[in-house]
């Protein structure tokens, strides 16, 4: 069922002001279940050309996907950052995303509990706090600008928090203790830190290695720290409710070829870095320097775990930097169709943290 209306306070994304249009155009009414369309023609899918990113890379990379899909077309998107990922659900542009916490977070919250559904976890870990070499604690970037990749999204959300934890207040508007730069794109982050214009960004991975092995950088926050055995999500896998709905075979041909790009890169690392990369290459028009794969590979756990426990967190970090109302996440999780391929390969079974469709 879906989680009582909770709102999103005024000013967080411009997103919140399209949304009745937008959700007019993708929701579909709200009279009950959608009826079983069968496999679906198309299956439009967003990722990140990020390492953390991995799963969505090497599926593609490998004709993971294609093979699962069958007659089902495949076509791709790109984006720079989640917020832009659900104005593209919102919209009807794609059917389903890899994306971090906090926009999968919004799109719950700001649809009511209708739009979205997590479906599975990709990757923990791979996110940072790089700042100039003499920074050497929070105090230090007090006057100081922090980049992030947008308003509301994972890493910015994070970074207000362990601010907040500091002592330093921060607000919307980017003014504050610490000037925040949310909005610039990760290619921009690198060139301004390189140019004097920023003192340190809150980041995904290959950025984060990037800043420090080509601009000079030092990590002053790995954000596995800030987590109960350092672990936390920072990408999974999110289809649009209507989609999954009408398409549930489809559904389960993007989760089965989900979890082979998962296994595949537990015994292929090697392969799966070099995949990675030449979509990164691809994609971007430039692949990463084999120090920066490296650096950026370790620091990352690809996975299908979503680690609820941490969603349920980084919500509770959203509302404490005055972006969101407190939400009910009741029925954001339906790991059900990922349980049962879990359960058939033998592998262990993934929790919802009490925020799924069935509990």
């Amino acid at each position: 069922m879906p989680n009582s209306p909770t709102s999103v306070r005024r000013g967080w994304l411009a997103l919140g002001v399209l949304l009745p249009l937008l959700l007019a155009g993708c929701s579909g009414g709200s009279d009950g279940p959608r009826q079983d369309l069968g496999p679906a023609a198309e299956l439009r899918l967003g990722f990140f050309a990020n390492v953390t990113h991995a799963a969505a890379l090497v599926a593609v990379q490998e004709d993971l996907f294609t093979k699962r899909l069958g007659d089902t077309k495949l076509t791709t998107q790109v984006f720079n950052a989640g917020p832009a990922a659900i104005e593209a659900i919102f919209g009807g542009a794609i059917d389903a995303s890899y994306i971090g916490p906090n926009p999968a977070i919004n799109a719950y919250v700001q649809s009511h509990g209708e739009a979205i559904r997590i479906i599975a976890g990709a990757t923990s870990g791979g996110a940072a706090l790089v700042v100039r070499s003499e920074i050497n604690s929070a105090e230090d970037l007090r006057g100081k600008t922090v980049a992030t990749p947008q308003l509301g999204n994972t890493q910015d959300v994070a970074l207000r928090a362990w601010l907040a934890d500091h002592g330093l207040k921060t607000s919307k508007t980017g003014s504050g203790d610490v000037t925040i730069q949310a909005g610039t794109e990760n290619a921009t982050t690198l060139q301004l830190f390189q140019a004097g214009q920023i003192d340190g960004a809150w980041l995904p991975e290959p950025w984060v290695t990037r800043l420090v092995q080509e601009a000079g950088a030092k990590v002053l926050v790995d954000e596995k720290g800030l987590w109960p055995q350092g672990r936390f999500v920072t990408t999974h896998l999110i289809v649009a409710t209507r989609f999954l709905e009408e398409h549930p075979q489809t559904v389960r041909a993007l989760l089965q070829a989900h979890v082979d790009a998962i296994q595949w890169i537990g015994t292929h690392s090697d392969q799966a870095k070099a995949d990675v990369n030449a979509q990164i290459g691809e994609l971007t028009g430039k692949p990463l320097p084999q120090p920066v794969l490296d650096g950026a590979w370790q620091n990352i756990e690809p996975t299908f775990d979503p680690v609820a426990s941490s969603l349920a967190s980084s919500a509770e970090h959203a509302v404490a930097a005055d972006l969101i109302d407190e939400p009910d996440l009741k029925g954001i999780y339906e790991l059900g169709p990922l349980n049962e391929i879990l359960q058939e390969r033998g592998l262990e079974t993934v929790s919802d943290g009490g925020l799924g469709t069935g509990e």
